[in-house]
Parts: C-alpha cells; sequence; structure tokens
C-alpha cells in the first residue's frame, strides 16, 4: 500500500496510549488498532479531525504516502 500510517509515532511523541487515544476520540480500541496496524481500507475525515485535534498535529504526521515499489 503507498499510504503508511503513522499514528504510532505521533502517539508516542504525546506519551499517549491506544486506550487514552481511543477514549478521548471517541472511537473503539479495535478500531483505533486496526488503523494504527493499516488493516483498515480508509478513514473517514470527522474521525481524522478528531485525531489531529486530540494529538495537536496535521493530517500529513499520521498519513504518509510512499510510491510503490
Amino acid at each position: 500500500m503507498a499510504i503508511i500510517i503513522r499514528l504510532d509515532r505521533m502517539m508516542a511523541d504525546r506519551k499517549m496510549s491506544l486506550n487514552e487515544l481511543a477514549a478521548r476520540v471517541g472511537l473503539s480500541n479495535v478500531n483505533l488498532s486496526n488503523l494504527k496496524t493499516g488493516k483498515m481500507k480508509g478513514i473517514r475525515f470527522e474521525t481524522l479531525n478528531s485525531i489531529c485535534k486530540v494529538l495537536d498535529c496535521q493530517p500529513g504526521d499520521i498519513l504518509e504516502y510512499r510510491e510503490d515499489e
């Protein structure tokens, strides 16, 4: 996949656990874990907005594009 999810890096930078982020964003731990590990096929802008607000970051801090080899 060409889109890499860097949510784990942002969470580590903010010293925030998966459980805490899930509670503050309003997602289940399972859904947030699936997003973090790249198992989801998409993300709603509303969810991305909430994550960015809680982590005080930009979407580009979480999502990275890498050319397929």
